[in-house]
């Protein structure tokens, strides 16, 4: 990706946890109706986790409502998002649960367990450690590549050397006679 896309790109990314498949989520999710703006949670088990990097990831959330099943896909670092909470998490051996779409009753039920306020925090704090390491590495880079800009410049200045003038003959004279 270009250097010139990733710099604009950084001011949109957003602070988010570790989401994987067969994980239960709320999505807090900003919706605009006539003018109005309200906060609508969205809660069900992720199956999915799109492989992409920077704007573009995206994971896809399933729940059932009436006996009809229903999925949305959310950008990780969507402006319309305002929270995505982590309510339980199951163990699974798949990165795509798709197999949940044909399971209803308790063939649906997966091996969970739930997540306490203590794991949230443990979480927050482990992501709040890997962005200050992250900042601290950007800001030694960009020290490291101004050292090299400043050291380049210098390399390249004009280098003024004093030449010796040449003795004048009689000079040498005197000298050869002492």
């Amino acid at each position: 990706m270009h250097p010139l896309i990733q710099e604009v790109q950084k001011s949109q990314f957003k602070r988010i946890p570790e989401v994987r498949a067969g994980y239960t989520v709320s999505v807090h999710q900003k919706i605009k109706e006539a003018g109005k703006e309200r906060v609508q949670i969205f809660e069900g088990l992720v199956i999915r986790v799109a492989s992409g990097s920077g704007l573009s990831k995206t994971f896809t959330v399933r729940k059932v409502v009436e006996g009809i099943g229903v999925e949305k896909v959310f950008p990780f670092h969507s402006a319309n998002i305002v929270k995505i909470d982590i309510r339980k998490k199951a163990k699974v051996r798949r990165a795509k649960l798709y197999y949940m779409r044909d399971r209803f009753g308790k063939s649906a039920r997966l091996k969970e367990k739930q997540v306490t306020d203590q794991e949230r925090a443990d979480e927050e704090a482990k992501m709040d450690a890997l962005i200050a390491e992250a900042v601290e590495a950007e800001a030694a880079k960009k020290a490291e590549e101004t050292a090299m800009d400043q050291a380049e410049e210098s390399a390249e200045a004009p280098v003024v050397e004093e030449v010796p003038q040449e003795e004048s003959a009689e000079e040498m004279k005197e000298e050869s006679n002492s």
